[in-house]
């Protein structure tokens, strides 16, 4: 098979522990993209989060917010914001419960409480600035995707099949956190939407991934790769498993796949 595209989510795959892209990973993807592949960032993550490893790396295509929002070459071909009916309601309910959310638009995210530990936590983990503070930022802006804290044993106030929040999807990333996309909403279903675009098919596409939110992807295109240091329920969906991201992993995948 000829790959066309390849798609490397970031947390435990492109970057690691630290938060930073090894240097072996920087320069197979150089190569990869000398060798004519369409690369792309599939991230969980709003594009302001993960700019600059974009520009470390070159890349000025990704699918964002969990498949919610994508851009090839710096232009947007694909969005699907959570309606503001959903979104009241899930603010509504959350502070009714002292649960914070962060509402996330394509060129800005805020958090609806100020300085609550567990959104400080969760964005210090990423290495990343901690969202400012602004209420009800859904009425300003189109959101892509909300980060709602609590911890595991309170989700069923919105994932119980009587919660009345079926037209989005709740995936845990943190101890505290869980993102909230659009019902349906997946890597994969901005990754088809941007193939589409393009003009490729599904098994002419690379996945590299290590989390909950990257099963999908990687059983849809062509060959799905996990790291080794992937969640033990993502590696059986992949089609190979490479080395740890600090062991050459994305390198060992490309090669793996014939693409450097």
């Amino acid at each position: 098979m000829t790959y066309k595209a390849v798609f490397f989510d970031i947390d435990g795959t492109l970057v690691n522990e630290e938060k930073e892209i090894p240097q072996d990973t920087i320069d197979a993807i150089h190569q990869l993209k000398k060798n004519g592949i369409d690369v792309f960032i599939a991230t969980g993550r709003a594009p302001y989060y993960f700019e600059h490893y974009a520009r470390q790396l070159g890349v000025d295509s990704f699918v964002s917010f969990n498949g919610s929002y994508v851009v090839y070459q710096g232009k947007a071909v694909y969005e699907h914001p959570i309606s503001e009916k959903t979104l009241e309601l899930l603010e509504n309910t959350a502070l009714a419960h002292n649960h914070p959310i962060v509402m996330q638009g394509a060129e800005a995210g805020f958090a609806n409480h100020e300085e609550h530990p567990y959104v400080a936590e969760s964005f210090y983990d990423l290495r990343v600035e901690v969202p400012g503070y602004r209420s009800s930022y859904w009425k300003e802006a189109k959101v892509y995707q909300a980060l709602l804290y609590c911890e595991a044993h309170e989700e069923e106030l919105y994932t119980s099949a009587e919660a009345p929040f079926s037209d989005v999807s709740f995936v845990r990333w943190h101890r505290v956190a869980m993102d909230v996309i659009p019902g349906g909403g997946s890597k994969a279903k901005g990754i088809e939407a941007v193939l589409k675009h393009l003009g490729i098919t599904a098994e002419e596409a690379v996945a590299f991934g290590d989390g909950l939110n990257d099963k999908e992807m990687l059983s849809y295109v062509g060959l799905g790769i996990a790291m080794d240091n992937a969640h033990e329920e993502v590696k059986p969906l992949a089609d190979y498993v490479t080395r740890h991201v600090n062991d050459g992993g994305i390198r060992h995948g490309l090669e793996y796949a014939g693409l450097i």
